[in-house]
């Protein structure tokens, strides 16, 4: 069993810049794909970035692409989101999540381990 918890979260004025932090514990941190999600109100949640296991690999959704990176340490057993020039669509409550999947799965239905979300607020 693999717990997950966020942090880093808050408000910032657009263009600005937060990295989220994703500790976990339970499991060989090393062996799962590590993805970023966040959910809007009244919005599905919808995938952000995943990062691959041991070998670089990243996705991102074109929302975020060139502004948002994932990077994950394994020997820290966490992964982060650098968020740069933030927008006020940004705002949401954004979740980590472990896949025991080998490859980079952008749909929620491949993890199997979720944090309990950490809230970023982009205000104009």
């Amino acid at each position: 069993q693999v717990q997950l918890v966020e942090s880093g979260g808050g408000l910032v004025q657009a263009g600005a810049s937060l990295r989220l932090s994703c500790a976990a514990s339970g499991g060989t941190f090393s062996n799962y794909v590590m993805g970023w999600f966040r959910q809007a109100p009244g919005k599905e949640r919808e995938f952000v970035a995943v990062r691959g296991r041991n070998d670089g690999t990243t996705d991102y959704a074109d929302s975020v692409k060139g502004r948002f990176t994932i990077s994950r340490d394994n020997a820290k057993n966490t992964v982060y989101l650098q968020m740069n020039s933030l927008k006020p669509e940004d705002t949401a409550v954004y979740y980590c999540a472990a896949s025991g999947y080998r490859y980079l799965v952008t749909r929620s239905m491949y993890y199997a381990y979720w944090g309990q979300g950490t809230q970023v607020t982009v205000s104009s």
